[in-house]
C-alpha cells in the first residue's frame, strides 16, 4: 500500500502534504497555488487548504502570489545524520578534486531507482547540468548511480520493468545493464558516455562505509572532448576511497540507501 494512503485506503492528511512538496522537486522553485493543483491532480479546495497549512507550519513561504519551499524542510534535512556524516566527510574532498580538474564533481545517494544529489561543486569550465543539490536523476542514465547500484544487493532496490532512454547511448535493455554493472563491479569505477545527456561524458566511484555498504558515489563530468575519462578513472577512485576511509576512522552511523517511497 502506498505511504499517502491510511489502512481504509482513502488518501491521508500527511499523504496529500507530501505530494504537493514533491511537485517542487522538478520545478524553479516556485509555483502558483493553480500549479499544484494541476501537478498533483487534487481538487483546488484541498489544495489551497493544505497549502495554508503548510505555510502555516513553515513547509511552505509565500512569495506573492506563488509559493516556494519553507526554510524548516531545509533545516530537517541538514538534521538527518546519515546524509550530514556523508556530506561533511565528502566535502573537502569534492573541492579538492573540482579544484584540481576543473571539472563538475557530485556527490550522490540511491533512492530507489533515483540518484539523488546531496553535493554539487561545479568546475570553472564544466557544463551547466540541471543537477542540483536534492535533485535526482534516472540511475541507469548516470555513473553514479551506475557505481552505487553495482555494490547494492539487487533485493535493495527494484529496476523498473522499461529502463528511459535520454540519448541514443542510455542503457534500456534490462540484461545489457546487469552487464554493465557486472562491469562496473570489476573495474571499481562506472562510466556515462553520454547516456544522460549528449557531449556530457563522465566518471563514478563507490563510497562505503565502516561496514564495508556502499553509501553513495562521487562522480566527475564535463564535456566529451575536454575531459580524459582514462585520466579521471584514477582521481575518482582515489577520492572515493579517500572519503570511505575517512567514513571509516570517524566510525559514523550512517546508511547505504535512502528511505523507499
Amino acid at each position: 500500500m502506498s505511504p499517502i494512503h491510511r489502512a481504509d485506503g482513502e488518501i491521508s492528511a500527511i499523504g496529500r502534504s507530501t505530494e504537493i512538496l514533491k511537485t517542487f522537486r522538478d520545478s524553479s522553485g516556485v509555483l502558483s497555488a493553480a500549479a499544484l493543483v494541476r501537478r498533483t491532480g487534487m481538487a483546488k479546495t484541498t489544495v489551497y487548504r493544505m497549502v495554508d497549512d503548510l505555510v502555516r507550519v513553515g513547509l511552505l513561504e509565500r512569495q506573492g502570489t506563488n509559493y516556494r519551499l519553507g526554510l524548516l524542510l531545509f533545516e530537517i534535512g541538514e538534521s538527518v545524520p546519515r546524509q550530514r556524516n556523508l556530506r561533511e566527510a565528502a566535502r573537502r574532498h569534492l573541492s579538492a578534486l573540482r579544484e584540481a580538474t576543473g571539472h563538475n564533481v557530485g556527490l550522490a545517494v540511491l533512492d530507489g531507482f533515483d540518484v539523488v544529489y546531496l553535493d554539487v561543486f561545479r568546475g570553472d569550465d564544466g557544463p551547466r547540468l540541471p543537477q542540483q543539490i536534492g535533485g535526482r536523476w534516472p540511475a541507469h542514465a548516470s555513473c553514479s548511480g551506475k557505481a552505487v547500484l553495482a555494490f547494492t544487493d539487487s533485493s535493495d532496490f527494484a529496476m523498473p520493468t522499461l529502463l528511459e532512454a535520454h540519448t541514443e547511448n542510455t542503457i534500456t535493455d534490462p540484461e545489457l545493464f546487469h552487464r554493465e554493472l557486472d562491469r562496473v563491479r570489476k573495474r571499481g569505477v562506472a562510466f556515462d558516455r553520454q547516456e544522460a545527456f549528449h557531449r556530457i561524458v563522465g566518471a563514478a566511484a563507490p563510497i562505503f562505509g565502516p561496514d564495508e555498504d556502499v553509501l553513495g558515489a562521487i562522480s566527475i563530468s564535463g564535456m566529451a572532448g575536454r575531459i580524459n575519462l582514462t585520466r579521471i578513472d584514477a582521481a575518482v577512485r582515489t577520492t572515493a576511497i579517500a572519503i570511505s576511509r575517512d567514513l571509516s576512522s570517524a566510525q559514523s552511523v550512517v546508511r547505504p540507501v535512502l528511505q523507499r517511497r
